[in-house]
Parts: structure tokens; sequence; C-alpha cells
């Protein structure tokens, strides 16, 4: 682990520069993410049966017992890898996890967040100029134009910058609906876990959107992920679905938000949900 001091962490608005460094920082996180996602369906009651139904059929046709178990659960998990939503990288968005982030919007470049380690330390945020990386290639300019509407349709991505490193950043999806904000994806670098990273992060933006006017915030965590649950409910999120006198009286409100699904209807996601 290394230290991190939080009053030097600056929160903006992703740049073009930081594109790359993001989308490695979005691929590490999210490793081995889709394959957990895999064992949850396989390991579901009705998804074990329709395997067993198969295997049985199979054993008819082929005299090996091992391969009539293992075609079935191969085959299955050929399908899954296919069709599973690639929002397993964005979660609760139907756009791939690298669309998302090379198309998002930027916005003005000042854009930033504000860190209350900052007033109380009383010293500004480090704004060294980035680091390139041993080896590195430098990033060819992409042909494919986007569009205001495409950027719009993405929404944000802020990064967490300390000394010109990006160590964390999270996305928040655009505004699909009036007061109502979604993170779709938190990521903090592997380095710079359990040091308060992902708790500045999230509550600097839900700071800004309850300026900009937001009454309610979603964030939606992989089904099998315990960490990410445990992080939303210690930062005061609620679960959807779990029965309270405010979920009875805003049920419509409430309604509207579900969770990603995948083969046979079953949940990617777990939705969680903190009034601003």
């Amino acid at each position: 682990m290394v230290r991190l001091e939080l009053d030097q962490v600056l929160m903006r608005r992703m740049k073009e520069d930081d594109i790359e460094a993001v989308k490695s920082l979005v691929k590490e996180g999210c490793e081995g993410t889709e394959n957990r996602l895999i064992l949850h369906i396989l390991t579901r009651p009705l998804c074990l049966f329709i395997l067993a139904v198969f295997s049985s059929v199979l054993r008819c046709l082929v005299h090996s017992f091992i391969l009539a178990l293992a075609i079935p659960v191969f085959l299955l998990i050929v399908f899954l890898k296919i069709t599973m939503p690639r929002s397993t990288g964005v979660l609760g968005s139907s756009r791939p996890s690298w669309d998302y982030v090379g198309s998002s919007y930027r916005g003005l470049q000042d854009e930033t967040l504000q860190n209350p380690y900052c007033r109380i330390s009383g010293r500004a945020p480090g704004t060294k100029k980035q680091r390139r990386r041993i080896g590195s290639k430098e990033k060819e300019a992409s042909s494919e134009k986007i569009t205001p509407e495409r950027e719009q349709a993405a929404g944000q991505v802020w990064v967490a910058d300390c000394e010109g490193e990006i160590v964390g950043c999270v996305f928040r999806e655009s505004e699909t609906r009036p007061d109502v904000r979604r993170i779709c994806r938190l990521v903090t670098g592997c380095w710079y876990r359990r040091e308060g990273l992902g708790r500045l992060l999230v509550q600097s933006l839900e700071q800004r959107e309850r300026e900009m006017g937001a009454h309610r915030v979603y964030a939606h965590v992989p089904y099998p992920s315990k960490v990410g649950e445990a992080f939303f409910r210690k930062v005061g999120y609620r679960k959807l679905g779990e029965a309270t006198e405010e979920e009875e009286e805003d049920e419509g409100e409430l309604r509207k938000e579900t969770p990603e699904r995948g083969f046979m209807g079953y949940p990617l996601t777990k939705v969680f949900y903190k009034d601003l």
C-alpha cells in the first residue's frame, strides 16, 4: 500500500490525455468481475436444472458421462461471454465501457470537485504535469468524430489526480431523469485502496450534484461484489427493495430504476440509492 495524502488529490473532469490512463484503471478494477457474474448465473437453481436436463439428453447420445456434463456447461459459458451485457464494466449503462470512456462529455477544462480535506489542512492539491509511463507509446489521434449528442449521452467521468497521476475515477451517467443522478462505476488504483479515496470521490460528486439540484443518487454494484455493497452502505446508501416507509411513499420513482439483467433475466447488479 502507498500512503495517500487526500488533501493533495485534485478531482477534475477527465481530459483527452487521460483517456488511456482511465481505461487501464477501469480494466484493472473490472478484472474478474465478468467471471464472477457468470459463476453467479451458473449456480442459480433454474440454471442448474436446465443444465441437468441437457446433460441427461446428451447422456443418451454420447457414451461419456464426463462429456455429457461438460458440454452444456462449456456451451453456456461461451454463450454468456458473447451475450452478457458489456456494461459489467460500466454498470447501469448499456454502453460498453471503452466507448463510454472515449466519448464521455468532458466539459470545461477547469471543472473540479471540492476537496474538503484541502479546507481542513489549508493546502492546495498538487498540479504537476501528468507522468508518462515507461514504455508507453504516444496516443494516436482518433479519427472518429465524437458529437456533442454522443458526449451528453455518455455522461461524465471525474478523475482523482494526485501530482499528475490518475489514482481513481468515478463515472456519472447522463441525466435521463430530472433531479436524479446515477453512479455507474467507481474505481480506485490497487495501490491506493482503503485510504478513503473512494469515499472522497463519491461524497464530493454528491456535493456537486446536490448544488446542481439533484435530490437522489443511484449506484449500481456488481451482484457478487460484497466489497462494493459494504462500501455504499458505509457512505449512507440503502439497497433498493429493502422495505422502508420512505420506499412505500416513493414507490413510483424507485420502480423506474431497475438492475441490469443477463441470461434468463437474472440480475447482474444490485441497486443502491441515497437521498441528498
